[in-house]
């Protein structure tokens, strides 16, 4: 997470922590000469200070030094954010208001610099409240979200700071600027104008109150989400996980026992239900571990989330129109590659209606086997029953080659070939850890041996902790403030099981870790000189690491390292057919259940009047949709987290198709050349679009990429749908 991106949050602190941080920048055009005249212009514009607080101070030890995870308590962390908050507050008085006519060097990179201790203690804050959790640290969220919403609003509505911005952008050709430079100030002046720097005095205390208020909504959902997380479902008996393999069992065996439980537990997180769902042979079982999990938020208690998002649309709504936009939805969609709402809507659209034309294929399917009416919970029971009839495959024959190291492996071979990237295996002690089970990793380019940075994996669930799977960075690379180590991490939520027992994953779990790998990629390849390129539009920033998730049944992947855990032996050819036979199966309820989500998401934030009954409005939605009944939203409003702990994905769901249009047709890319591991697409891959970020216009960047825009037939093929 990086300062610079939360500046134009709107409030929000966790506006790029849904699945992962955002994108790279690349630092050609600036000459070093002229690049080093200017930090030292900017930096003697900036007060001299030195830090109080322990968790302020500059990172010190191996990698150009690493947070000092080993330090961290509540108390420290509350005590560095406050400090940290009152020095960048000097140096945002010291840019602003700053005698000597405005520059890019003593304005725009004076920004770019500025801050530092608070940018490290941002960093900490978020692991230590998203990883870790508790009530202590929940305490300590609660306090600071708003302090911080505040502080950030004071660098939107400082007029002199954003005249000084706007002097810049609107003189660059007049001053010199290269197209780097340009392109930086005339981004930072329009943010600054859609965080609200032209409204007069009543209008920017309107929106400070709006933003205060959205900050304190989004830490209240999300703290009660992870609530309703930290529950589980007891199976007293063994015939209630009959079917369920082995691997399942033993962690669900454990669950228990690490909750003092008699039996078995099923803990409310996907992770532990979508197995439950897909292979428990007893049907009422699989109703309740169901409910259990679709109605996190939305069981009227402490908990509940209803009205918290109520309260979010109805501020989102009055800030839109404040700024001067019709909705959320307009204002949150300026700067990203769709530009509007009807363009993503088009999209969305055309994958709508194929899709659930596949899921009355796939109902009729499993109607047949079951006998009686499909519900819900009965989807992907009867799903993985149809699969092995069809294709003679079961899931289960695909475990034991994804043990959670060997998958690891892969990715990493991966990206040696891809990318000449080596990750080399740290002994425990090499850097502090915020939890005793991160793992590290040196990252080396293989061909000159020069140290890349340091990548953290957190594989496991644990109370407190957030759902899902995620990448963030600790600190990125930028050759203006020197080009030090990245360190990065990638986040999972598997179920820790016995000592000594492996850590068997679906194909599924595989490409989600070689998804936030990418993320993790995107990071390692950067060639940065203004970390605030960094911020690539939302519905780009997922494509480098949806196309990663193709490379994890290709053959060379499949024969070196997923072999199977017992026997050592590759995935036999035959098997690897039936997979590919059956890739397009299912596709129905995947794009459903997803783009349900995307819809709704988009629906929402285009009202013209804010609903405040949400699960009358989602309801609703769904049934202007024409949404199969068999199927639930992938994540419901009540427990929506890319939309409601932050501005992140909100009217942005949909960039995951939007990112796939351009990941399939990359896959096919590689595909069509006869070599998935093409070394001269795997060159101009990283060096057009992974290298860049935002320093140029990224629909012109995949042009440049591929020749020719994005073809949404690519997408549709993929997904096993028409293409005409």
């Amino acid at each position: 997470m990086h300062r610079r991106q939360l500046l134009v949050a709107g409030g929000s602190l966790f506006a790029l922590s849904a699945c992962a941080t955002n994108g790279m920048s690349v630092g050609g055009g600036t000459p070093a000469a002229t690049l080093e005249a200017d930090a030292a212009a900017a930096r003697a514009v900036l007060p001299a200070q030195t830090p109080r607080a322990e968790l302020l101070q500059p990172w010190t030890g191996a990698y150009d030094g690493t947070p000092p995870w080993d330090r961290v308590t509540p108390a420290k962390l509350r005590e560095a954010m406050l400090e940290g908050m009152e020095l960048a507050r000097a140096d945002v008085v010291a840019v602003a208001n700053n005698p000597a006519p405005p520059t890019f060097a003593n304005t725009m990179v004076a920004m770019e610099l500025w801050g530092a201790p608070l940018d490290r203690i941002i960093n900490i804050y978020s692991v230590m409240t998203g990883n870790i959790g508790g009530e202590a640290y929940d305490a300590v969220d609660t306090e600071m979200s708003p302090l911080l919403s505040a502080f950030f609003d004071e660098i939107n509505f400082n007029d002199a700071l954003f005249q000084r911005v706007k002097t810049v952008a609107d003189n660059a050709d007049a001053m010199g600027l290269d197209a780097q430079q340009k392109r930086l100030a005339e981004r930072s002046r329009d943010n600054f104008i859609r965080s609200g720097a032209n409204l007069d005095a009543a209008g920017k205390a309107e929106l400070g109150q709006i933003n205060t208020a959205l900050s304190n909504a989004f830490t209240r959902f999300g703290q009660r989400v992870v609530a309703d997380e930290n529950t589980w479902t007891v199976i007293p008996t063994e015939a209630g996980v009959a079917g369920l393999p082995a691997s399942n069992k033993a962690a669900a065996a454990a669950a228990a026992r690490s909750r003092n439980l008699q039996g078995w537990a099923i803990v409310n997180t996907r992770s532990d239900v979508d197995p439950f769902l897909t292979f428990a042979d007893d049907r009422a079982l699989r109703e309740q571990v169901w409910r259990k999990f679709v109605n996190r938020g939305d069981n009227g208690d402490a908990n509940d989330t209803n009205a918290t998002i109520a309260e979010i649309v109805r501020l989102r709504d009055q800030r839109a129109k404040l700024l001067g936009y019709r909705n959320h939805a307009e204002l949150r969609m300026q700067d990203t590659m769709a530009k509007t709402p009807a363009a993503a809507m088009s999209l969305m659209n055309r994958v709508w209606a194929p899709a659930k034309a596949r899921v009355v294929e796939e109902v009729a399917d499993m109607k047949a086997l079951a006998g009686f009416d499909i519900e819900p919970w009965d989807y992907l029971y009867f799903a993985e029953k149809v699969r092995k009839a069809k294709y003679d495959l079961d899931q289960n024959e695909l475990k034991p080659y994804f043990e959670l190291n060997a998958v690891r492996a892969g990715s990493f071979a991966m990206a040696e070939r891809l990318y000449g990237f080596e990750f080399r295996h740290m002994p425990r002690g090499t850097a502090p850890v915020f939890e005793p089970n991160v793992e590290l990793y040196e990252v080396h380019d293989k061909t000159s041996g020069r140290l890349i940075g340091l990548y953290y994996t957190d594989d496991y669930a644990r109370a407190g902790k957030r759902s899902g799977a995620w990448m963030t960075t600790y600190r990125s690379f930028s050759t203006l403030d020197g080009s030090k180590a990245i360190l990065a991490s990638n986040n999972n939520n598997f179920t820790k099981p016995e000592p000594g027992q492996p850590v068997l994953i679906s194909l599924d779990d595989a490409e989600t870790l070689f998804h936030e790998f990418g993320h993790a990629l995107h990071y390692f390849s950067s060639n940065v000189t203004y970390p605030s390129y960094g911020n690539t539009p939302r519905d780009f920033v997922e494509y480098p690491s949806q196309v990663h998730e193709h490379w994890v049944l290709s053959r060379p992947i499949l024969d070196g390292y997923l072999k199977h855990h017992e026997t050592g032996e590759p995935m036999p050819q035959a098997l690897v057919d039936k997979v590919q036979a059956a890739a397009t199966f299912n596709q129905g309820y995947a794009t459903v259940s997803y783009l349900s989500s995307a819809l709704v998401d988009m629906d929402l934030h285009t009202q013209a009047t804010p609903p405040t009954d949400i699960d009358a409005f989602e309801r609703e939605s769904l049934e202007r949709y024409g949404m199969p009944k068999e199927i639930v939203m992938r994540h419901r409003l009540p427990q929506f987290n890319h939309l409601f702990t932050s501005d992140g994905y909100s009217a942005g769901y949909y960039s995951y198709l939007w990112s796939e249009t351009m990941d399939a047709d990359t896959w096919a890319y590689f595909e069509e050349s006869g070599d998935v591991f093409n070394p001269e697409i795997a060159a101009r891959f990283k060096s057009i679009m992974l290298a860049p970020g935002n320093t140029t216009d990224r629909a012109e960047a995949y042009r440049s990429f591929r020749g020719r825009d994005p073809d949404v037939a690519a997408l549709l093929k993929v997904r096993g749908f028409p293409t005409s």
